[in-house]
């Protein structure tokens, strides 16, 4: 028998829509079970696999979604991996689409010469460009962004996140995460 740790939930907001495509708002079971019976959500989608107590059996839930609507933040947190996902998961330099752990944070202006840790200073870069570029400017190393950096909003954020889908999407969630994807034609 398939571990329940198998088995997590969607989390859909009020409005149908993931909290998050990258990483995807899941859940574990046991997170979704309490939030079902505390009635913080509603059950949209269920798997075949039931969980048990002596009085009581619950299909496990596949997809949920919040009762109350959490708007987006306004402006995303600036940490390493947004900027990463701002990035495409790419250098900025030379076009190169990398794992995270195999992506760096390059300072466009160079701390050495004044630049700051900022949205519009920082940008992806692979562990070659990064130290072909070292503290020099990239006219300086002979070297061009492929886009210069700005602060992305939200939005940006989750539209680039729905490009890198997770290893596994269950059958029950494909509609919940795909909202542009082609319909099929009868």
């Amino acid at each position: 028998m398939v571990a329940l740790e198998s088995y997590p939930a969607l989390v859909l907001n009020a409005d149908f829509r993931p909290l998050s495509y990258f990483p995807l708002s899941l859940w574990s079971w046991q997170e979704a079970v309490k939030a079902v019976v505390s009635e913080r959500v509603n059950v949209v989608s269920v798997y075949e696999r039931e969980v048990h107590s002596p009085n009581w059996a619950m299909r496990l839930p596949s997809v949920i979604s919040l009762k109350e609507y959490i708007p987006a933040a306004r402006r995303p947190a600036f940490t390493r991996f947004n900027v990463f996902l701002r990035d495409r998961f790419a250098c900025q330099y030379c076009g190169d689409e990398l794992p995270a752990h195999d992506l760096t944070f390059d300072h466009v202006v160079p701390r050495a010469l004044g630049g700051r840790t900022t949205w519009a200073n920082v940008v992806a870069a692979c562990s070659p460009c990064n130290l072909r570029k070292g503290a020099r400017l990239p006219r300086q190393a002979g070297m061009h962004l492929r886009r210069w950096p700005t602060e992305p909003s939200t939005f940006e954020l989750q539209e680039n996140g729905r490009s890198f889908p997770p290893n596994f999407l269950h059958q029950s969630w494909r509609d919940f995460l795909y909202w542009d994807t082609e319909l099929e034609q009868f």
